[in-house]
């Protein structure tokens, strides 16, 4: 590569770090880390431990965020001063290097060009996830609960917190449904693509005969409701029931009703929280879930969009389906609405899902 041309390209990879800096607004997040850490440094912080894990969390996330793209700009200006330096002062392994290092930029700078897709309002949250067994019996209760494991491993590998709100297992096998929280750094951005019904096609392991059936199964993703709105709810709008937890949740677990399940009478949706020990904090978990139920569905409203955000919205059943996951005759996992596919099925379903969210995000830019 001639040098002049090398300048030029390090030149255009410098303007477009600096564009991506502007898009995704990291001056304002190093001021809003500078807030978050002059609140950790508060005598009382710890008083509230579970806010102040959600804090703590959330300023690593920005540190973390924050320290890649300075990384990469200043590694970008020092490269290019190198590469301005007069041709005498230049050895020929100093040039080598040079090179070598603007292909390392340039691999790194693509890689970090994915989160310029995460343009959602909401994109940037923590998220909610619901997952129902549909059309299927057994089958569509065992891939609920594939599903889940998908989705756990997918959040493991990118540094998310996973905790289970709600679970109610199948009476032979798998689960029909469950409710859990992700925690971390766009987790609604990466996870809104998986919104809708997965579908199954497989030899089933509950069939005598080894048949071939087709099962599915609904996800439902929500953006975690922000702090500062405030949304009110009448208390007479609320059916408020409680119930012996069957999950984790400390030593009164099946002992006392501290599972609350709560339900918005004028919109008829439900919200069920068991994961904490006492009957209070399940009732507050379940009342902030069910305001960022609420939060999208008035928005949706506003949009005049015609899906419902709840429940109900869409049947888990044939010809609804986002995606298919095919195991018999052949393997294939296809996204009906972007056309991305994998063959390695396994792979999927061991929550390598990058490339569903990156088409799915393309596609929606």
């Amino acid at each position: 590569m001639k040098e002049q041309e090398l300048v030029s390209q390090l030149q255009d990879l410098k303007t477009k770090i600096k564009q991506s800096w502007g898009f995704l607004e990291i001056d304002n997040k190093i001021e809003e880390l500078k807030k978050l850490e002059k609140l950790m440094n508060q005598p009382d912080f710890w008083q509230d431990q579970e806010e102040a894990k959600k804090i703590s969390q959330k300023a690593n996330d920005l540190k973390q965020e924050i320290a890649t793209w300075t990384t990469i700009r200043d590694e970008v200006n020092n490269l290019l001063e190198m590469a301005q330096l007069d041709k005498k002062d230049q050895t020929v392994n100093l040039r080598k290097e040079i090179e070598t290092k603007y292909q390392e930029l340039v691999k790194k700078f693509t890689d970090l060009e994915f989160y310029l897709l995460f343009r959602g309002k909401y994109d940037r949250r923590n998220a909610l996830v619901a997952i129902h067994s549909g059309t299927g019996g057994i089958d569509a209760q065992d891939w609920a609960e594939i599903l889940l494991r998908m989705y756990l491993r997918f959040c493991e590998k990118k540094g998310f917190t996973t905790k289970i709100l709600n679970i109610n297992s199948g009476s032979e096998a798998g689960i029909k449904s469950v409710f859990f929280e992700v925690q971390g750094n766009y987790a609604y951005g990466n996870l809104k693509s998986e919104h809708g019904v997965h579908r199954l096609v497989r030899i089933s392991p509950f069939d005598a005969e080894a048949m071939r059936h087709t099962s599915f199964a609904l996800v439902e993703v929500i953006p975690e409701v922000d702090e500062e709105i405030d949304l009110q709810i009448k208390s007479e709008d609320l059916k408020i029931d409680t119930f012996r937890s069957s999950g984790h949740g400390g030593q009164s677990v099946n002992t006392t009703d501290s599972a609350v399940r709560l339900t918005h009478l004028p919109t008829k949706i439900t919200v069920s929280c068991q994961s904490e020990r006492s009957q209070l904090q399940n009732k507050e978990r379940a009342l902030k879930i069910l305001k960022a139920k609420l939060q999208q569905l008035a928005e949706a409203e506003k949009e005049e969009e015609k899906k419902q955000l709840r429940g109900e919205y869409s049947e888990a059943v044939w010809g609804n389906q986002i995606r298919s996951y095919v195991m018999q005759p052949y393997q294939m996992v296809k996204d009906h609405r972007t056309k991305y596919e994998e063959k390695d099925i396994q792979s999927v379903l061991d929550g390598n899902l990058e490339g569903f969210i990156e088409a799915y995000l393309k596609l929606k830019s």
